[in-house]
């Protein structure tokens, strides 16, 4: 490995940073680099994780009590502490990925640019938009087949499913999967690196705030800003199993003939 790369200098501050603030350096300066960055990922992405789960659920469940989820609607704390026990068994699996996609970018077997100088603000952006288009893309078929070919299905997926009704679903339900499916369908953040050019620090930043938007889109409280595959929507996809199977926008569904809108929903029960 090239330790003068500009990629390589990256992850080793983005090492020196988590590892370096929160573990004794002995425990950590020893171990090889892609064990580092594991190590890094694993207790950044957990933080993430459960530090966004709690302040949004305290926020919604207690300081704004009865006003966004009706008193029957709010998951137990079983339910939540059961959401988090699946996600963080998963954690170390789902680690592997960005770490492992880290360790390509290192070697330069990938399409990453270091700095957005590199290609100006006008390819950035439109590379940028390419990544998300095929992200969006490939998200939907992954989750779609996850529930279209039975096996996986059962065996996967229906790990997450079994959160089905508003008063189960919260936002720790977010990264509440089987391993592989979880991985599975952040897969095409990795394959997209391969496809577009791509500013490295965007992608670690985007893989990072997944946990945040999973946490976002399970929270049962509809937004209502199109063309945004908010919670409204996923709630329905975890009551029907068969509609929004989206990540960030409507548009996926919209094209394949599987978007249902809640607020056309909410007009039909009335």
């Amino acid at each position: 490995m090239d330790y003068s790369s500009p990629f390589v200098k990256e992850t080793t501050f983005y090492n020196q940073i988590v590892l370096g603030t929160l573990l004794p350096e002995n425990l950590w300066t020893p171990l090889p680099h892609l064990l580092q960055t594991w190590l890094r990922n694993y207790i950044a992405g957990s933080l993430v994780y459960l530090i966004s789960g709690f302040l949004w659920c305290f926020y919604i469940y207690h300081l704004k009590h009865n006003v966004y989820v009706p008193k029957d609607a709010i998951p137990t704390r079983k339910a939540m502490y059961l959401q988090i026990y699946v996600a963080m068994k998963a954690m170390p699996w789902y680690c592997a990925l960005p770490s492992i996609s880290e360790y390509m970018v290192e070697n330069g077997w990938t399409r990453c640019f270091a700095r957005i100088s590199d290609v100006g603000w006008a390819s950035y952006i439109s590379y940028l938009g390419l990544y998300l288009i095929f992200v969006e893309f490939g998200i939907y078929w992954m989750h779609r087949e996850l529930h279209d070919i039975k096996p996986l299905y059962k065996w996967l997926h229906a790990t997450h499913h079994i959160y089905n009704k508003q008063n189960t679903l919260s936002p720790f339900a977010g990264l509440a999967f089987h391993p592989i499916d979880g991985i599975l369908q952040a897969v095409p953040h990795v394959i997209a690196l391969f496809l577009v050019p791509t500013h490295f620090t965007t992608h670690i930043a985007l893989l990072f705030m997944e946990a945040i938007w999973t946490a976002n889109i399970h929270d049962c409280i509809h937004g209502k800003l199109w063309p945004v595959m908010g919670a409204g929507y996923h709630t329905i996809h975890h009551t029907t199993y068969r509609h929004n199977y989206g990540h960030y926008t409507v548009w996926m569904d919209w094209m394949f003939g599987t978007l249902r809108d809640p607020l056309e929903d909410e007009t039909k029960n009335t």
